[in-house]
Formats: C-alpha cells, sequence, structure tokens
C-alpha cells in the first residue's frame, strides 16, 4: 500500500490540485472552518495528519502557529520541508502516533489519511490516534472522500459503471468497494456517523468542503474573477446544508474532544 502511494504521489502534485479553481473552493472552505475554530485559543498548537506537501501546514506556520506535520510519502515530506517554513515535519502514520504524548494539540487535522485506508477498524484506530494527541476541549477536523461524487464521475460520467458492477467494485446500493490498490475509499454520512461514534467523539458540525465544485471544473475555470468569487460566496452560505453533503466530492467533520 504504502508502495502504491509512493509511486501515485510522485505523480499527483497536491498543492496544484488545491491551486486551481476547484481545489481553491476545497481549500478555502477548509481554511474558513479552521480559523473560526483557532480563535478559541492563543497561541495554538496545530497538529495536521497526513499534511502532503503542507498546502495547510505551511500557511499555518507561516501565519504564526506553532505546527507539526506527518505524512507517510517521502515525496510530499520532502516538498514540504523544502519550502523553509517553522512546520516539524516527521515520517509517520495517521495509525500510529505514537511518538507525541496525549493532550499535545489543540488542533489536529486529518485531511489525507481518510482518503486511504480502507477499513473500518483502521478510520477509526486513526481518529482515536487523533484524539489521543489531542487536549481535552481541542478540535479535531477530518476529510473524507464522498461516495456518490465517486459513482457519478467515474461510474457515469466516464462510463466504466457497468465494469465496476461486473468487477464487483459497487454494492447492489451503489456503494464503493474499495481495496488498497485502489489508492482511494469512499464513504457515506452514516459511514461517517459510525466513525465518529465508536472512537467516542462529539460532533461540532459537518461541511461540504468543495459542494459542486468538481463537478463543474470547465465551469469554474471559464469564470471571470467576479463570478468566481460570488460562487465562493454562494458555496460558503450553503456547504452546511444537510441536503447537499453527500453529493460533495469531500467532507470535512469537525470534532471536539470532551
Amino acid at each position: 500500500m504504502t508502495i502504491e502511494l509512493e509511486k501515485h504521489y510522485n505523480k499527483f502534485c497536491e498543492d496544484k490540485r488545491l491551486t486551481r479553481r476547484h481545489g481553491q473552493v476545497e481549500y478555502i472552505t477548509s481554511m474558513k472552518y479552521i480559523h473560526e475554530y483557532l480563535e478559541n485559543y492563543e497561541n495554538a498548537k496545530i497538529l495536521d495528519v497526513g499534511a502532503g506537501t503542507g498546502r495547510y501546514s505551511v500557511e499555518l506556520a507561516n501565519e504564526g502557529y506553532d505546527v507539526t506535520a506527518v505524512e507517510l510519502v517521502k515525496h510530499n515530506l520532502g516538498v514540504l520541508k523544502s519550502k523553509g517554513s517553522t512546520v516539524k515535519a516527521y515520517q509517520g502514520t495517521a495509525l500510529d502516533l505514537s511518538r507525541f504524548q496525549e493532550n499535545t494539540f489543540d488542533m489536529t487535522l486529518v485531511f489525507g489519511p481518510m482518503y486511504h485506508l480502507y477499513t473500518f477498524e483502521d478510520k477509526v484506530k486513526a481518529l482515536q490516534e487523533a484524539k489521543r494527541v489531542t487536549k481535552l476541549g481541542g478540535v479535531i477536523l477530518v476529510a473524507y472522500c464522498m461516495n456518490e461524487y465517486s459513482v457519478i464521475t467515474y461510474g457515469f460520467k466516464e462510463n466504466n459503471i457497468r465494469a465496476s458492477i461486473e468487477n464487483g467494485k459497487l454494492s447492489d446500493d451503489f456503494h464503493v468497494i474499495s481495496e488498497p490498490e485502489d489508492l482511494y475509499d469512499y464513504v457515506r454520512l452514516d459511514d461517517i456517523n459510525k466513525i465518529v461514534e465508536e472512537a467516542g467523539l462529539k460532533r461540532i458540525k459537518i461541511i461540504a468542503a468543495d459542494g459542486p465544485a468538481n463537478y463543474m471544473r470547465p465551469t469554474l475555470n471559464a469564470m471571470d474573477e467576479e463570478t468566481y468569487k460570488l460562487f465562493i460566496k454562494y458555496h460558503l452560505s450553503t456547504c452546511e446544508r444537510p441536503d447537499l453533503l453527500g453529493a460533495s466530492a469531500h467532507t470535512v467533520d469537525i470534532l471536539r474532544k470532551e
């Protein structure tokens, strides 16, 4: 699994994804909520688990926060370290944060790991590790890739739906069945709810990080700047709506350790 992830991220640039217009929607939205909950802390200590190339951790460090990053993929870690920030960066996995003591961080970001963990048990373990190292009353933000986005785009839009069914990649109710070689796993809100319940965390809110943006890539790219700003305003005004959450490409679950 690690080898396959290494190969994937050696070719795939997360920085570029989050700076393209559809990715900016996700980044702007996530940062809005990060800042909203950081307002409650002075000199906040932040842990970024699955930090990638440091799109979030480096920016937060540049804003003056005390940021620590953990990243599994060596290539990504090298890019992060090359940015010359104050981020303390380590190679490691979301399933084992034993280098950190309990109740160390005010905020923990888990923005990449759930994409690549395939079992319920591993997802719960990652969340429990994030919970352990987060201070009592601290906030944990967890990102997921959503099931319906995958079915609609890869399945129907790209015409892989019949092959996916024949290959056993979809259940009878169209839930994606992922294996490690697939690299990404996809969930529904019911799945997320079960993970949170098992980990013993309290939800503050859950948001659609990018809403319809990923479905609209050519449209967003063709927008003039003023129209794009209006789209961002629209998205931020609707991203907490329960009726829109499941169709988003990504969600961010905002949790509190009590």
